[in-house]
Protein backbone atom coordinates (compact mmCIF):
# COMPACT_ATOMS: atom_id res chain seq x y z
CA UNK A 1 0.00 0.00 0.00
CA UNK A 2 1.08 3.54 -0.84
CA UNK A 3 -0.52 6.61 0.35
CA UNK A 4 0.31 10.14 -1.45
CA UNK A 5 -1.05 13.26 0.24
CA UNK A 6 -2.48 16.32 -2.19
CA UNK A 7 -3.99 19.24 -1.86
CA UNK A 8 -5.92 21.77 -3.89
CA UNK A 9 -7.00 25.29 -3.72
CA UNK A 10 -10.34 26.32 -5.05
CA UNK A 11 -10.34 30.24 -5.39
CA UNK A 12 -13.66 30.86 -6.02
CA UNK A 13 -16.09 33.94 -6.21
CA UNK A 14 -17.70 33.41 -2.66
CA UNK A 15 -14.96 31.98 -0.99
CA UNK A 16 -11.27 30.38 -1.10
CA UNK A 17 -11.40 26.48 0.34
CA UNK A 18 -7.68 24.33 0.97
CA UNK A 19 -8.39 20.72 0.81
CA UNK A 20 -5.78 17.95 1.54
CA UNK A 21 -6.77 14.38 0.57
CA UNK A 22 -4.64 11.29 0.99
CA UNK A 23 -4.86 9.01 -1.95
CA UNK A 24 -4.42 5.61 -1.18
CA UNK A 25 -3.02 3.07 -3.78
CA UNK A 26 -3.52 -0.85 -3.61
CA UNK A 27 -2.73 -3.78 -5.70
CA UNK A 28 -5.84 -4.75 -8.04
CA UNK A 29 -7.95 -1.67 -6.81
CA UNK A 30 -8.55 1.93 -8.19
CA UNK A 31 -7.08 4.43 -5.58
CA UNK A 32 -9.17 5.76 -2.95
CA UNK A 33 -9.67 9.21 -1.88
CA UNK A 34 -10.09 10.27 1.68
CA UNK A 35 -10.01 13.85 2.99
CA UNK A 36 -7.74 15.10 5.56
CA UNK A 37 -8.43 18.20 6.24
CA UNK A 38 -11.06 21.49 4.84
CA UNK A 39 -10.43 25.21 5.23
CA UNK A 40 -12.68 27.37 4.13
CA UNK A 41 -12.23 31.51 4.12
CA UNK A 42 -15.29 33.80 3.30
CA UNK A 43 -13.40 36.45 0.97
CA UNK A 44 -15.75 37.50 -1.18
CA UNK A 45 -13.81 37.98 -4.75
CA UNK A 46 -17.27 38.70 -6.65
CA UNK A 47 -18.17 41.28 -5.14
CA UNK A 48 -15.40 43.87 -6.01
CA UNK A 49 -15.15 42.06 -9.30
CA UNK A 50 -18.88 41.75 -10.81
CA UNK A 51 -19.31 45.89 -9.72
CA UNK A 52 -16.25 47.07 -9.54
CA UNK A 53 -14.04 45.02 -12.16
CA UNK A 54 -11.24 44.95 -10.00
CA UNK A 55 -9.73 42.76 -6.79
CA UNK A 56 -9.97 45.65 -4.22
CA UNK A 57 -6.95 45.91 -2.09
CA UNK A 58 -8.20 44.83 0.84
CA UNK A 59 -9.03 41.19 -0.61
CA UNK A 60 -5.65 41.44 -2.03
CA UNK A 61 -4.32 41.73 1.43
CA UNK A 62 -6.72 38.91 2.59
CA UNK A 63 -5.93 36.56 -0.29
CA UNK A 64 -2.21 36.71 0.62
CA UNK A 65 -3.09 36.18 4.30
CA UNK A 66 -4.73 33.59 3.67
CA UNK A 67 -2.42 32.14 0.68
CA UNK A 68 0.55 32.12 4.04
CA UNK A 69 -1.60 30.20 6.49
CA UNK A 70 -2.75 27.58 3.68
CA UNK A 71 1.23 27.00 2.71
CA UNK A 72 1.57 27.01 6.35
CA UNK A 73 -0.97 23.83 7.39
CA UNK A 74 0.44 22.11 3.69
CA UNK A 75 3.98 22.18 5.38
CA UNK A 76 2.10 20.77 8.64
CA UNK A 77 0.40 18.34 6.46
CA UNK A 78 3.55 17.27 4.61
CA UNK A 79 1.88 17.37 1.21
CA UNK A 80 3.51 15.98 -1.76
CA UNK A 81 2.02 18.26 -4.46
CA UNK A 82 -0.71 20.83 -4.78
CA UNK A 83 -2.74 23.01 -7.15
CA UNK A 84 -4.45 26.60 -6.67
CA UNK A 85 -7.33 27.26 -9.70
CA UNK A 86 -8.74 30.26 -9.66
CA UNK A 87 -12.57 30.14 -11.04
CA UNK A 88 -14.96 33.09 -12.71
CA UNK A 89 -14.01 36.50 -10.37
CA UNK A 90 -10.16 36.07 -10.72
CA UNK A 91 -10.45 35.32 -14.69
CA UNK A 92 -12.66 38.47 -15.15
CA UNK A 93 -10.70 40.95 -12.52
CA UNK A 94 -8.67 42.98 -15.12
CA UNK A 95 -6.18 43.00 -12.45
CA UNK A 96 -6.45 39.30 -12.01
CA UNK A 97 -3.28 38.21 -13.14
CA UNK A 98 -1.47 40.93 -11.60
CA UNK A 99 -2.80 39.61 -8.27
CA UNK A 100 -1.62 36.09 -9.16
CA UNK A 101 1.92 37.96 -9.65
CA UNK A 102 1.28 39.20 -6.68
CA UNK A 103 0.59 36.15 -4.38
CA UNK A 104 2.93 34.44 -6.18
CA UNK A 105 6.05 36.53 -5.06
CA UNK A 106 4.55 37.15 -1.30
CA UNK A 107 3.43 33.50 -0.61
CA UNK A 108 5.42 31.10 -3.18
CA UNK A 109 1.81 29.52 -3.79
CA UNK A 110 0.98 29.83 -8.04
CA UNK A 111 -2.48 30.24 -8.65
CA UNK A 112 -3.32 29.27 -12.15
CA UNK A 113 -7.05 31.08 -14.06
CA UNK A 114 -8.88 28.52 -15.54
CA UNK A 115 -11.77 28.97 -18.03
CA UNK A 116 -15.36 27.65 -17.15
CA UNK A 117 -15.06 25.11 -19.84
CA UNK A 118 -11.63 23.56 -17.94
CA UNK A 119 -13.58 23.81 -14.70
CA UNK A 120 -16.14 21.70 -15.71
CA UNK A 121 -14.05 19.41 -17.06
CA UNK A 122 -11.77 19.08 -14.00
CA UNK A 123 -15.47 18.98 -11.47
CA UNK A 124 -16.16 16.08 -14.28
CA UNK A 125 -13.38 13.98 -13.69
CA UNK A 126 -13.91 13.11 -9.61
CA UNK A 127 -15.14 10.06 -8.55
CA UNK A 128 -18.70 11.39 -10.08
CA UNK A 129 -18.84 8.58 -11.91
CA UNK A 130 -18.71 5.99 -9.93
CA UNK A 131 -22.44 7.03 -8.49
CA UNK A 132 -23.80 6.66 -11.88
CA UNK A 133 -25.72 4.41 -13.18
CA UNK A 134 -25.75 2.74 -16.56
CA UNK A 135 -29.33 2.98 -18.13
CA UNK A 136 -29.69 6.34 -16.34
CA UNK A 137 -29.03 10.06 -17.63
CA UNK A 138 -27.75 12.47 -15.12
CA UNK A 139 -27.48 16.31 -15.58
CA UNK A 140 -24.68 17.74 -12.83
CA UNK A 141 -24.77 21.31 -11.65
CA UNK A 142 -22.06 23.04 -10.25
CA UNK A 143 -23.37 26.39 -8.73
CA UNK A 144 -20.56 28.62 -7.60
CA UNK A 145 -20.38 32.15 -6.85
CA UNK A 146 -19.85 33.88 -10.20
CA UNK A 147 -20.56 30.76 -12.78
CA UNK A 148 -22.38 27.27 -12.83
CA UNK A 149 -21.25 24.03 -14.99
CA UNK A 150 -23.83 22.02 -15.96
CA UNK A 151 -22.49 18.50 -17.45
CA UNK A 152 -24.98 15.81 -19.04
CA UNK A 153 -23.82 12.59 -18.48
CA UNK A 154 -26.12 9.19 -20.36
CA UNK A 155 -25.14 5.46 -20.44
CA UNK A 156 -21.79 6.50 -18.07
CA UNK A 157 -20.50 9.02 -20.69
CA UNK A 158 -20.34 12.75 -21.25
CA UNK A 159 -22.75 13.78 -23.75
CA UNK A 160 -22.54 17.71 -23.20
CA UNK A 161 -21.04 20.05 -20.71
CA UNK A 162 -21.00 24.02 -20.72
CA UNK A 163 -20.16 26.73 -18.58
CA UNK A 164 -22.31 29.85 -17.88
CA UNK A 165 -22.13 33.17 -16.06
CA UNK A 166 -24.70 32.48 -13.51
CA UNK A 167 -23.48 32.73 -10.23
CA UNK A 168 -25.01 32.92 -6.76
CA UNK A 169 -22.36 36.12 -6.13
CA UNK A 170 -23.38 37.69 -9.28
CA UNK A 171 -27.13 37.46 -9.05
CA UNK A 172 -26.80 39.38 -5.51
CA UNK A 173 -26.30 42.29 -7.78
CA UNK A 174 -29.59 42.21 -9.09
CA UNK A 175 -28.30 42.66 -12.79
CA UNK A 176 -30.49 41.69 -15.24
CA UNK A 177 -29.61 38.08 -16.09
CA UNK A 178 -33.05 36.83 -17.90
CA UNK A 179 -31.19 36.20 -21.61
CA UNK A 180 -28.69 33.86 -19.69
CA UNK A 181 -31.25 32.07 -17.80
CA UNK A 182 -32.98 31.58 -21.12
CA UNK A 183 -29.62 30.54 -22.73
CA UNK A 184 -29.08 27.74 -20.18
CA UNK A 185 -33.16 26.57 -20.15
CA UNK A 186 -32.68 25.94 -24.37
CA UNK A 187 -29.64 24.19 -23.45
CA UNK A 188 -30.76 22.02 -21.06
CA UNK A 189 -34.18 21.64 -23.62
CA UNK A 190 -31.71 20.29 -26.47
CA UNK A 191 -30.36 17.79 -24.69
CA UNK A 192 -32.73 16.56 -22.63
CA UNK A 193 -35.32 15.88 -25.43
CA UNK A 194 -34.29 12.72 -26.26
CA UNK A 195 -33.19 11.17 -22.13
CA UNK A 196 -35.82 9.64 -20.47
CA UNK A 197 -35.50 8.98 -16.37
CA UNK A 198 -33.40 12.14 -15.64
CA UNK A 199 -31.99 12.88 -12.12
CA UNK A 200 -30.22 15.97 -11.51
CA UNK A 201 -26.56 15.91 -9.35
CA UNK A 202 -25.91 19.07 -7.33
CA UNK A 203 -22.84 20.14 -5.89
CA UNK A 204 -21.43 23.47 -4.37
CA UNK A 205 -21.49 24.76 -0.52
CA UNK A 206 -25.06 25.68 -1.04
CA UNK A 207 -26.76 22.64 -1.99
CA UNK A 208 -24.47 20.70 0.37
CA UNK A 209 -25.88 23.06 3.17
CA UNK A 210 -29.35 22.16 2.38
CA UNK A 211 -29.12 18.76 2.01
CA UNK A 212 -27.10 18.69 5.42
CA UNK A 213 -30.38 20.45 7.17
CA UNK A 214 -32.81 18.14 5.28
CA UNK A 215 -31.44 14.77 7.62
CA UNK A 216 -31.80 12.71 4.24
CA UNK A 217 -29.96 9.50 4.57
CA UNK A 218 -26.34 9.88 3.00
CA UNK A 219 -26.72 8.45 -0.60
CA UNK A 220 -31.23 9.14 -0.93
CA UNK A 221 -31.81 12.08 -3.19
CA UNK A 222 -33.80 15.22 -2.38
CA UNK A 223 -36.72 15.40 -4.66
CA UNK A 224 -38.01 18.82 -6.75
CA UNK A 225 -41.38 19.28 -3.66
CA UNK A 226 -38.97 19.22 -1.14
CA UNK A 227 -36.45 21.61 -2.87
CA UNK A 228 -39.57 23.86 -3.95
CA UNK A 229 -40.76 24.12 -0.52
CA UNK A 230 -37.64 24.63 1.00
CA UNK A 231 -37.19 27.49 -1.23
CA UNK A 232 -40.15 29.25 -0.69
CA UNK A 233 -39.44 28.73 3.28
CA UNK A 234 -35.79 30.18 2.83
CA UNK A 235 -37.39 33.20 0.70
CA UNK A 236 -39.97 34.08 3.45
CA UNK A 237 -37.27 34.53 5.48
CA UNK A 238 -35.35 37.90 6.65
CA UNK A 239 -31.37 37.37 5.99
CA UNK A 240 -30.94 37.81 9.96
CA UNK A 241 -33.64 34.90 10.53
CA UNK A 242 -31.63 32.34 8.04
CA UNK A 243 -28.63 33.48 10.45
CA UNK A 244 -30.01 33.37 13.76
CA UNK A 245 -32.71 30.64 13.10
CA UNK A 246 -31.21 28.63 10.66
CA UNK A 247 -27.60 28.86 11.70
CA UNK A 248 -26.58 29.63 8.53
CA UNK A 249 -22.98 31.31 8.22
CA UNK A 250 -23.48 35.09 7.08
CA UNK A 251 -21.94 34.61 3.27
CA UNK A 252 -24.18 31.26 3.28
CA UNK A 253 -27.50 33.08 4.36
CA UNK A 254 -27.44 35.46 1.72
CA UNK A 255 -26.33 32.74 -1.58
CA UNK A 256 -28.40 29.79 -0.92
CA UNK A 257 -31.80 31.58 -2.39
CA UNK A 258 -30.02 32.39 -6.16
CA UNK A 259 -28.16 28.86 -5.51
CA UNK A 260 -31.65 27.08 -4.93
CA UNK A 261 -33.14 28.92 -7.80
CA UNK A 262 -30.73 27.62 -10.40
CA UNK A 263 -31.08 24.36 -9.00
CA UNK A 264 -35.18 24.07 -9.25
CA UNK A 265 -34.73 25.53 -12.66
CA UNK A 266 -32.62 23.05 -13.96
CA UNK A 267 -35.11 20.40 -12.33
CA UNK A 268 -37.63 22.11 -14.07
CA UNK A 269 -36.35 22.36 -17.63
CA UNK A 270 -34.81 18.82 -17.97
CA UNK A 271 -37.76 17.00 -16.09
CA UNK A 272 -35.74 15.69 -12.93
CA UNK A 273 -37.95 14.75 -10.41
CA UNK A 274 -34.85 13.84 -7.79
CA UNK A 275 -31.23 15.64 -6.79
CA UNK A 276 -28.58 13.49 -5.46
CA UNK A 277 -26.06 15.93 -3.45
CA UNK A 278 -22.56 13.81 -3.42
CA UNK A 279 -20.50 16.94 -1.68
CA UNK A 280 -17.70 16.44 -4.67
CA UNK A 281 -16.36 19.59 -6.27
CA UNK A 282 -13.66 21.21 -7.94
CA UNK A 283 -11.05 20.94 -5.25
CA UNK A 284 -12.20 17.21 -5.33
CA UNK A 285 -11.33 17.17 -9.06
CA UNK A 286 -8.22 19.07 -8.78
CA UNK A 287 -6.70 16.25 -6.14
CA UNK A 288 -8.02 13.39 -8.55
CA UNK A 289 -6.63 15.23 -11.70
CA UNK A 290 -3.03 15.60 -9.57
CA UNK A 291 -2.68 12.08 -8.86
CA UNK A 292 -3.31 10.91 -12.22
CA UNK A 293 -0.74 13.61 -13.74
CA UNK A 294 -3.16 15.44 -16.14
CA UNK A 295 -2.77 18.74 -14.23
Amino acid sequence: MKIKKYAAIDIGSNAIRLLISNVIITKHNDPKYRKVSLVRVPIRLGQDVFTEGNISKANQKRMIDAMNAYQLLMNVHKVEKYKACATSAMREAENGQEVVKLIKEKTGIEIDLISGETEATIISSTDLTSLLESDKSYLYVDVGGGSTEMTFFSKGKVIASKSYKLGTVRLLEKKKNKAIYKDIENWIKEHSKDLTDISLIGSGGNINTIYKGSNTVFGKPLSYIYLNAHYKFLKSMSYEQRISELSLKPDRADVIIPATKIYLSAMKWSGARNVYVPKIGLADGIIKSLHLGKI
